[in-house]
């Protein structure tokens, strides 16, 4: 026998094969591309679902903790009569006041301030004007005044206290304002 008839004869890849594999081939990268675009969907509705979690517990603090601004600002009016009343009665009138009356004044002293305690437990506070700078968000002018001395735009006289609750404003604080010095001669420039 022959060697030629020995060996074993190459495998042939027929052309209906080739189609085939080639199919496969295209099923396969159709496969790798539906596949990416699902972990694609899939990653951004992790995220979404995130997104809406920490949006939840955002609003949820805030509901809690801007609940009382109604009720709050409710009671801002209570303090102002507080505040009113302890204005009306000056410190020399109350050194020669009779007794009952100081203890009544000192009861109103202790309750205004349980009730502005109260409201800053919770989260409601006094808006700072010591530093006299007008500021249109947290300030209110109702009034143009001589400076006394102050810069003009700068607050001269608190008329009514404001208020913030957390991070918002609950009642601007009225205040007058010194007006630009108007005797003050003007230049070329100013004409």
């Amino acid at each position: 026998m022959s060697e030629e008839n020995t060996q074993e004869p190459e495998a042939q890849v027929l052309p209906e094969e080739l189609a085939g594999l080639d199919q496969l081939h295209a099923i396969i990268a159709a496969l790798n591309t539906e596949n990416a675009e699902l972990k694609d969907q899939r990653l951004r509705a992790l995220a979404e679902l995130e997104n809406t979690r920490r949006r939840g517990e955002r609003e949820k603090a805030d509901a809690s903790l801007y609940a009382v601004t109604r009720f709050a600002r409710d009671m801002l009016g209570v303090a102002d009569n507080f505040s009113r009343a302890l204005a009306a009665c000056p410190p020399e009138s109350l050194e020669i006041a009779d007794p009952q009356i100081k203890a009544v004044i000192e009861g109103v002293e202790v309750t205004e301030r349980q009730l502005l305690a109260t409201l800053e437990n919770h989260g409601v506070k006094l808006i700072d004007t010591s530093d006299g700078k007008f500021d249109p968000n947290l300030h209110q002018a109702v009034a143009e005044v001589p400076g006394e001395g102050k810069p003009a735009g700068s607050i001269v006289h608190v008329v009514q206290t404001g208020y913030k609750i957390g991070e918002r404003l609950l009642r601007p604080a009225m205040v007058t304002v010194a007006r630009k010095d108007d005797s003050a001669p003007k230049t070329d420039l100013q004409s």
